[in-house]
């Protein structure tokens, strides 16, 4: 069997200048519920498995593992200006990254939600972050570019990745939630098509995402084709796990670095 272990769009390819995956869970140390690239510091793997996948990600982009930094995702909209890598247990509550320092890899972990990779090649400025339905609707990617643009990008050359997630044929929601989506941005209405379970809905996470970030006028927005939640031999996934009353979850890892 090939072992498919990352990911990368056309979006983001930015030459020898800058690097960037999408990393499935295949081509770790992890065994059980977490097999095999569990990224994830907030699962209840072995932390030293997690600790040595994520060094075989790092090692990917060219980097050591104290390169990588991450952050501890509470699904709101801070976002960090990243200066020098920090250790794991100073990872900060917020939900994207932002640097225009080479050799500093910008992490962001998700099992469901959209991990939204961002790059302005020309000014060397690189972001990440999380898209989860409460931070995407609550202006997360517009953040993440507000402070791309404090370092010196310009919107119109930032290309963004969104990364494999839940598709919409696997992302069941209840009446209140499209409701919710609805009053607070008549727009997302097109996202939403009736489940097969009356009063349900299928939600196109990453089709409202792209429209997020294409309101922002960028250079390009391009989606990976993935369902995470449906290709459970590439991906973990939440929604996932909590279907089959699983205790835990692995966490994918999506990544971008400047290399100089």
């Amino acid at each position: 069997m090939t072992v498919q272990s990352k990911i990368t769009l056309g979006a983001l390819d930015g030459g020898s200048a800058i690097r960037h995956a999408f990393f499935t869970r295949q081509g770790g140390v992890s065994r059980g519920l977490f097999a095999s690239l569990n990224c994830g510091l907030g699962s209840g793997d072995d932390l030293e498995a997690v600790t040595r996948n994520r060094a075989i990600a790092a090692s990917e982009l060219g980097l050591a593992p104290e390169q990588l930094v991450t952050c501890h995702q509470v699904h709101g909209t801070e976002i960090v200006i990243v200066e020098r890598p920090w250790r794991r247990e100073d990872n900060p509550h917020a939900d994207g990254t932002v640097t225009n320092i080479p050799g500093i890899a910008l992490g962001v972990l998700a099992a469901d939600c959209a991990p939204v990779l961002f790059a302005d090649a020309e000014a060397g400025v690189i972001a990440a972050a999380h898209g989860g339905w409460r931070g995407t609707l609550a202006g997360v990617m517009e953040a993440a570019v507000k402070a791309m643009l404090g370092l010196g990008a310009r919107a119109e050359r930032i290309r963004a990745g969104i990364g494999p997630c839940i598709a919409q044929p696997s992302y069941e929601v209840g009446a209140e939630f499209s409701a919710n989506f609805i009053a607070t941005d008549p727009a997302s209405a097109r996202y939403f098509v009736p489940a097969s379970r009356p009063g349900h809905f299928l939600f196109d996470l990453p089709g409202y995402i792209a429209l997020r970030l294409q309101r922002l006028g960028l250079a390009a927005v391009e989606r990976g084709p993935h369902d995470t939640a449906a290709e459970e031999e590439l991906f973990f996934s939440y929604r996932r796990a909590c279907l089959r009353g699983e205790r835990d979850y692995g966490r994918g890892l999506a990544a971008i670095a400047l290399t100089g």
